[in-house]
């Protein structure tokens, strides 16, 4: 057996329940902030969730300021904007509200406003990190809206170089949020569509860190436990938005596969990039069409693994009783069968394999990923033929 050896982290401090939202103003002053810039994005911007997080911030004596140019799938042109918002504004601290794209842009604008390098000198590659002066990172508190990406637990940001079409992750350890404020009651008011792609997200988080080959048994005890409560109360949460449990539960779930996701994730999320940069598809959803044809292309690898995680979910027949139950709780909630349903055509096929072989996630995925692999689970998702996903 190989020597075991791996550094851990488990340290967000989360402040779990609904109705926390009213600590957002004692925890800023925790977090030594007096001027926070609120980092959101246009949907959000007006919406009551919002206002209220303002309010409480305002009648609290703290000076805040909204920041709400992000897109959904964000790119550098958001990140510089936020920047300069941050210095004229003079603010010392960051509170990231809303969903994964706010949540991303929000830390890297706080890790950001003290660099003077670009923000491409601290893509997660090797010791890059090191390059950044750690007294320039603003504190940062995250807030998520939504329950999928658990960016709020992340100490990185995904973020789209507008001039290659491709999804860097920048990463530092001090871009971990000081505290988190996990209110499900701020995620009663999204819609079906957007509770489903969020959900698979973190579906897709837990399963691909599960199936990681690297070494790291706590993280996967997170991630099993996390796909439990997904198949349990997603397709609640998508029938009734205002099922406060079912809300709370996904909402654990997204913060669960974000810190199983340290261990690795793989080709779904090697493929979703790509898409999601050239398409600009709803990365959740591009995630959820891909799943199952990855799960067929990694079956060998993986069967005994998804053997003894159907048994812990109560799942019968192993590997082909989970895929069936992916593939029923993806009709359950409306995710498209294929990439053709979900819009796409085959003209970027090359590009998006070449693209995806190369994501830093890739290299989680328990069968190595090349061009020809993933050229065939890209050909299996447009035409649902599960057949032509072989490694």
């Amino acid at each position: 057996m190989p020597q075991l050896l791996a550094n851990w982290n488990y340290p967000t401090a989360i402040r779990f329940g609904a109705g926390r939202i009213a600590e957002l103003a004692e925890a800023c002053r925790s977090a030594g902030m007096k001027r926070p810039l609120l980092v959101t994005d246009p949907v959000l911007r007006p919406l009551p969730i919002t206002l209220k997080a303002l309010e409480i911030l305002q009648l609290a004596g703290i000076e805040a300021a909204a920041f709400a140019e992000v897109k959904p799938n964000p790119v550098e042109s958001n990140l510089r904007a936020g920047v300069e918002a941050f210095r004229d504004g003079g603010h010392d601290g960051v509170i990231a509200f809303g969903g994964g794209s706010a949540l991303d842009v929000g830390k890297l604008i706080a890790f950001m406003a003290g660099q003077t390098r670009p923000v491409w000198d601290f893509e997660d590659i090797g010791d890059w990190w090191t390059r950044a002066d750690p007294a320039g990172i603003a504190p940062i508190i995250a807030v998520p809206t939504t329950a999928g990406t658990g960016s709020e637990v992340g100490r990185a940001g995904v973020i789209t170089d507008e001039a290659t079409h491709t999804k860097k992750v920048i990463f530092h350890p001090q871009m971990m949020p000081r505290i988190v404020i996990c209110d499900p009651e701020l995620t009663v008011g999204m819609p079906p569509r957007i509770t489903a792609g969020t959900g698979m997200d973190a579906l897709a988080h837990c399963l691909e860190a599960y199936c990681s080959p690297s070494y790291h048994p706590m993280a996967e005890g997170i991630a099993v436990e996390g796909m439990r409560l997904i198949f349990e109360n997603l397709p609640r949460a998508v029938a009734d938005g205002s099922d406060i449990s079912a809300r709370a539960q996904m909402m654990t779930a997204a913060a669960m596969g974000a810190t199983a996701f340290q261990k690795g994730l793989g080709a779904i999320h090697a493929l979703s990039h790509p898409v999601g940069a050239l398409y600009d598809t709803h990365h959740g959803m591009t995630n959820a069409v891909f799943m199952p044809y990855v799960l067929a292309f990694n079956r060998d690898a993986i069967s005994h693994k998804i053997k003894r995680l159907a048994g812990y979910l109560g799942i019968a027949d192993g590997f082909d009783g989970f895929i069936t139950s992916v593939l029923a709780l993806r009709a359950a909630i409306g995710v498209p069968d294929t990439l053709a349903d979900f819009g796409l055509d085959g003209r970027e096929r090359l590009r998006i394999a070449e693209m995806a072989v190369v994501d830093p996630t890739a290299g989680g995925n328990p069968v190595a990923l090349t061009v020809e692999g993933a050229l065939a689970i890209f050909d299996s998702a447009m035409t649902g033929d599960f057949a032509r996903a072989t490694a």
